[in-house]
């Protein structure tokens, strides 16, 4: 019996380590992070036969029974990819649509957690992690949101840039500001959201369009060209973030507003911006000219 209380007594140390390390890391906890509190392998192994320890990643566990969370999800990413003492150097940070979940920016997803890895350390891949391997990520874009490594708002903002819709980078964008968060001066002065939104600037510099302005406010609402002075409106409209009713009918009551400010509203899908160029620049420079701007 005695020696029952001393192997008590022993792990009780050991204990309140883990449960130190896991309260600051939204319940999560890396193997080597066990080591450290002085928990044997074969020791840990024994607290995940006995429910004490939840596998989340390989070398990365949930400590007791606390419900499960965003937080605790990212944090064992994060975790996963830089467990080791030898690894936590490489920077991991959660990244582009996590990150701005965690920002509050984006609704979370149950798509794979976004993190970044400023250089060549730590792990390639992981299940249920999406690895990104920036050129550049300065130090200053990397900060920490909630105990967790995350990117700065700018630079989340930037990273999205590329992977969603108009529609969804401009809801970040006024969350941000609403927020009061940085949204960073290239997403300002680049005003273009997306790849169909970049492609429809060269269309109208292809065929000599007079240069539209870009993502621009009328009344309530964000356009994604406008020309001002004849009042027409071009939104370009990816299947992404158009399709579905609630989408339908927001297109609809946007087009009644732009409508009943007198202003004529062009929608163009991808294909007609990207295959039917002439064809769109005809008809573009046919309602400029009708609404005296060519």
């Amino acid at each position: 019996m005695g020696r029952l209380y001393d192997a008590m007594r022993e792990e009780s140390a050991p204990e309140q380590v883990v449960a130190a390390i896991a309260g600051r890391q939204h319940g999560a906890i890396s193997i080597s992070q066990l080591r450290d509190a002085g928990l044997s392998d074969a020791a840990v192994m024994r607290r995940v036969r006995v429910g004490r320890l939840h596998k989340l990643h390989r070398g990365v566990y949930a400590v007791g029974h606390m419900a499960p969370s965003n937080e605790r999800r990212w944090m064992a990413a994060i975790l996963a990819l830089c467990g080791t003492p030898e690894e936590r150097d490489a920077g991991a940070a959660l990244s582009h649509r996590s990150a701005a979940a965690l920002w509050g920016l984006l609704p979370p997803d149950d798509g794979p957690v976004d993190v970044s890895l400023p250089n060549r350390g730590g792990r390639s891949r992981r299940q249920g992690i999406l690895v990104h391997r920036p050129r550049s990520l300065a130090p200053r874009e990397m900060v920490r949101r909630r105990g967790i490594p995350v990117t700065s708002t700018a630079r989340t903002l930037a990273d999205l840039r590329p992977m969603v819709s108009a529609r969804e980078l401009r809801r970040a964008i006024r969350q941000a500001d609403f927020l009061g968060l940085p949204t960073g001066a290239d997403v300002a002065l680049d005003k273009t959201r997306s790849e169909l939104e970049r492609r429809f600037l060269w269309l109208c510099r292809r065929h000599r369009l007079p240069a539209p302005a870009v993502n621009m406010r009328i009344g309530p609402l964000t356009v994604d060209f406008c020309w001002v002075e004849t009042k027409l409106v071009v939104e370009t409209d990816g299947y992404r973030a158009h399709r579905g009713r609630a989408a339908f009918e927001d297109d609809r009551e946007r087009d009644l507003i732009l409508r009943g400010l007198d202003y004529e509203v062009q929608h163009l899908s991808y294909r007609q911006v990207f295959h039917e160029s002439a064809r769109v620049a005809a008809i573009l420079r046919g309602a400029l000219e009708r609404r005296g701007a060519c």
